[in-house]
């Protein structure tokens, strides 16, 4: 008897997770929002250089107005090119607003030998949500899941709407730098309450399905970016708000699993009343009493009393081999679906047009890997999607670029792939780490996702080594990751873990190939 008892004894998948369930997705319409944000803020409109009129001509070199003419014009500005050299406009630059009326790159001309700061800000961003992902991982299991997610939600909706007001471009990128880290604040904490409230059966179902708003959120950037096409208003609507997610938060209940595994074991018992009214069983508040909580958590807690850091996720050897592989799945899924997803422009579509594209793929794509992770399981699923991204990209390299819709297609359906595994991954992961260190562990490999998607921009630099380069390193990063994804225990059907021990005990190491393996009479590898 465990944990998992009880939730089915207090209305498994009721009411109650269907409201927390639901409150906790909402905002992923807009996390799609902070991490694609770039292709909009940061768009490259068409320029040239500022052509000065006469007068400016005029009072700047000492001319009269009727001096002027096209052979003064001619000896200010050199038109003989022969040597091939440039200089620098001297008169500032124009920029079309065909596409975007105001960007960063045309608010700061970002363009010429200034246009590597565009890029830039999307790795500073990403290096935020890295700098997240270690912080909020490891504070959130030392101070709960609830707390540090209302932090996150507060701070995101401050600091990204004070983004929208920043007066210099350094400004704007320590701004972004701390929305990110909230962003992984969010994200992390999100998930773990999800999947420590809802029953066994159906995480499944619940992890897919709210990945979706995730998925509808690129559509609806899409959409906000079209009809603003102004890189402050833009902001300020996709942060603004946080403030009406940041309000509602205080409706969640702290993770009764990990309130007992830090002796709050008093709070728990009353957040699980609180379920048991809401699903409709308040005759199961006087049946569950705290020494029903701590006899079915009993080994649990005797577990919990000890101290637990990161160097636990690699002290065991099945803790181990699990982080070590997570690691590099979580960075190859990164590092490839950024590598897609963050320079929309190249594909010489509309760029709305493409974010719904790039959006809409990710349905069936899901909705293909609800079906093989609920069949196939996680294992399978995760590999298989990582083989077949790394395949969409190869079989690019050999496409002519005057092919540009069977590029797109290519691109798209690769994209898709790296979605699927991204939604598998964070279930997988929550399963995978006991309770105890789940936190930590989640921050610890998505740690190697923001290095993956700081990576993937600066790796678009070596087309100009070879075009076919930047895609060569992106599918291999696949290939590695989906081979190694073959190497993690299956979870499918399988209760939460809830100590180190319950990992070590559910799975024992055979130093060979596909060495996972669980012991007789449970779910096999």
């Amino acid at each position: 008897m465990g944990f998992a008892d009880l939730l089915n004894e207090v209305g498994g998948f009721g009411r109650f997770q269907l409201i927390h369930v639901t409150l906790l997705s909402i905002p992923g319409l807009l996390m799609a929002s902070q991490n694609l944000l770039n292709n909009f803020t940061a768009g490259m409109p068409g320029h040239h250089c500022t052509i000065p009129n006469r007068t400016s001509i005029a009072s700047s070199h000492n001319f009269s107005l009727s001096e002027v003419d096209d052979s003064n014009i001619s000896a200010i500005r050199p038109t003989n090119f022969t040597d091939f050299e440039t200089e620098m406009c001297l008169d500032g630059w124009t920029y079309d607003k065909t596409e975007f009326l105001s960007t960063i790159v045309s608010e700061w001309d970002l363009v010429c030998t200034l246009r590597p700061l565009k890029q830039m800000s999307q790795t500073i961003y990403m290096g935020g949500v890295l700098s997240g992902a270690i912080i909020f991982g490891g504070l959130s299991d030392r101070f709960g899941r609830k707390a540090l997610l209302i932090w996150s939600y507060f701070q995101l909706a401050t600091l990204g709407t004070c983004t929208a007001f920043s007066p210099s471009y350094v400004t704007y990128c320590v701004l972004r730098f701390m929305t990110g880290m909230a962003v992984s604040g969010v994200i992390l904490n999100a998930v773990s309450l999800k999947v420590e409230w809802i029953p066994t059966k159906t995480r499944t179902l619940v992890g897919t399905l709210s990945s979706f708003f995730f998925t509808f959120g690129q559509m609806v950037l899409a959409g906000i970016a079209y009809s603003l096409r102004d890189w402050r208003k833009l902001q300020i609507a996709v942060c603004a708000p946080f403030f009406i997610f940041f309000l509602y938060s205080w409706w969640y209940s702290e993770s009764a699993r990990w309130l007992v595994l830090n002796r709050r074991s008093d709070e728990a018992l009353k957040h699980l009343h609180r379920v048991a009214k809401i699903n409709g069983k308040p005759e199961k508040i006087e049946k569950i009493t705290l020494e029903v909580l701590e006899s079915h958590m009993h080994k649990e807690i005797q577990s919990s009393k000890g101290t637990y850091t990161a160097y636990d996720l690699i002290r065991t050897v099945v803790m181990r081999r699990i982080s070590l592989c997570l690691m590099i799945v979580w960075f190859s899924t990164s590092f490839a679906y950024y590598g897609l997803a963050m320079d929309l422009q190249k594909f010489g579509v509309n760029i709305y047009l493409m974010q719904i594209i790039f959006g809409m793929v990710d349905f069936p794509a899901k909705l293909m890997a609800l079906g093989s992770l609920t069949f196939l399981g996680r294992r399978v699923t995760q590999g298989t999607c990582l083989l077949m991204s790394a395949v969409m990209i190869f079989a690019n390299i050999f496409v002519p670029t005057d092919m540009q819709s069977v590029r797109t297609t290519l691109a798209c359906l690769g994209k898709g792939f790296t979605s699927a595994s991204f939604t598998c991954v964070y279930l997988f992961t929550g399963e995978l780490y006991p309770t105890v260190i789940r936190q930590t562990g989640m921050g610890f490999v998505s740690t190697m996702a923001r290095i993956g998607s700081m990576a993937a921009p600066a790796v678009l630099i070596l087309d100009e080594v070879m075009p076919a380069l930047p895609s060569i390193v992106y599918g291999g990063a696949a290939v590695v990751a989906g081979i190694i994804a073959f190497f993690l225990p299956e979870t499918l059907n399988i209760p939460l873990p809830d100590t180190i021990g319950d990992v070590e005990e559910k799975c024992f190491v055979k130093y060979t190939m596909y060495s996972f393996c669980f012991p007789t009479g449970s779910q096999s590898c």
